[in-house]
């Protein structure tokens, strides 16, 4: 690690942006003395987060400790990428009702490649450790196991929100999930940890490691929370945001891998105060910048679109190259602004009739990726929000044969759709 980067900033510069948009920090006085010894030593911080390896295709929300991390690693600090391959077995159940399904070994493996194409969207692969924890965990055993059950009482498992809930409502709780803080407590212990990120739901766990850490006479973690990034849909309820969290089942989503001008349409459908929140939260520009920006919207010096646009763009840059985020907004302002639809320039689908003669369109608009669910498709239908070839389609009946048609839903997405 280049000791110039973790001295490119001051530790209070540091800790302002690193901290920016947190829940959950145990301790703020903690974080200031490691970012202070890190910076007068040379010596970058370990800063953990760990992935459970179920829910292989990213969203933006998914991308908010992605973006921290990216923070850590651009001060120069050691970033672990740690994913859960062996506690995926399990399942985490925060936040569950019911006993997760366990996975097989051949389905974490195939989440954890997948993963592993996705984040690097986001940090810097150069400067970005990933392990497994099956690496020590497998060769943890019996005795170890049974020894590290040993370290937490029943009760103190018990003050955990999801637990405390279903055992009062005498709902199943399998033991084999009291092993899942633990073990990731123990990760810790193993990386040695200076600092591990997590969603806010992920409190407890990330201060069972600690603890842990504290016993095995380890200099304990800085614990920091994140918020859970709200959907597309939200909106400013008396002075906060307010809105369900980003779902793909909701449909209030941005996909990692979802096409550019996807991206940047649904980004660019967001409310203003909403754009503010996605800013702080997942913005590289700093907390001054940011400041900045805002000032000049609020006195009329830059238009709040400016603004939206210079968001979007960054986004799209992030997940797609700085050249693709360029053209996306281009090609937005000549489709929406100038009111013109390029053809050319959207992304084409190829799908297969698979025998058929014709396809619904309530197939095909889902197959395209441009709505959820057949559902949607035709709730969408009805409210004359699908074009096919310019042409407004409302019968959900509607079928289509073999050849190249543009399809338009809504706004903010299109897409080329050759059907054979």
């Amino acid at each position: 690690m280049n000791p110039d980067a973790l001295r490119k900033a001051t530790p209070e510069e540091q800790f302002e942006e690193v901290t920016r948009g947190t829940v959950d920090l145990h301790s703020a006085e903690d974080l200031k003395k490691k970012l202070r010894y890190s910076y007068d030593t040379g010596k970058p911080l370990i800063i953990k987060a760990g992935f459970d390896p179920s829910r292989p295709d990213l969203h933006l929300g998914h991308s908010l400790l992605l973006t921290r991390m990216r923070r850590f690693q651009e001060f120069g600090h050691t970033v672990v990428f740690l994913i859960g391959d062996f506690t995926g077995l399990i399942g985490d159940p925060t936040g569950r009702n019911a006993t997760r399904p366990a996975l097989t070994r051949d389905e974490v493996k195939a989440n954890a490649e997948t993963y592993k194409k996705q984040v690097f969207k986001v940090l810097d692969e150069a400067k970005t450790q990933v392990r497994f924890n099956s690496s020590w965990l497998d060769t943890l055993g019996t005795e170890g196991m049974i020894r590290l059950a040993s370290r937490y009482s029943v009760q103190r498992m018990l003050e955990r929100d999801d637990f405390k809930k279903r055992f009062r409502g005498e709902v199943s709780i399998s033991i084999h999930e009291f092993l899942y803080p633990l073990l990731q407590g123990y990760d810790s212990v193993v990386l040695k940890a200076d600092v591990e990120l997590g969603a806010t739901d992920q409190l407890f766990n990330l201060l069972v490691g600690r603890q842990l850490m504290k016993e095995d006479g380890i200099a304990p973690q800085v614990i920091m929370t994140g918020p859970i990034l709200e959907g597309l849909d939200a909106k400013l309820v008396e002075g906060k945001i307010a809105g369900a969290k980003m779902s793909k089942s909701l449909d209030n989503y941005v996909g990692i891998d979802e096409p550019a001008n996807i991206i940047f349409g649904k980004l660019m459908s967001i409310t203003d105060d909403l754009m503010w929140r996605y800013y702080e939260l997942l913005s590289s520009k700093t907390v001054g910048e940011l400041a900045e920006m805002r000032a000049q919207v609020e006195s009329g010096a830059l238009h709040p679109k400016t603004a939206k646009v210079a968001f979007a763009q960054e986004m799209t840059a992030r997940f797609h190259g700085a050249e693709a985020g360029t053209k996306a907004a281009e090609d937005f302002e000549k489709r929406f602004a100038k009111k013109e639809l390029s053809t050319d320039e959207l992304p084409l689908v190829e799908l297969s009739l698979g025998g058929a003669e014709k396809m619904p369109v309530t197939k095909l608009l889902p197959e395209t990726k441009l709505v959820a669910s057949a559902t949607e498709a035709r709730k969408l239908m009805a409210q004359g929000g699908v074009r096919i070839n310019g042409e407004k389609v409302q019968d959900a009946k509607a079928e289509l044969g073999a050849g190249e048609y543009t399809v338009q839903v809504g706004k903010l997405k299109a897409a080329r759709v050759k059907l054979g």
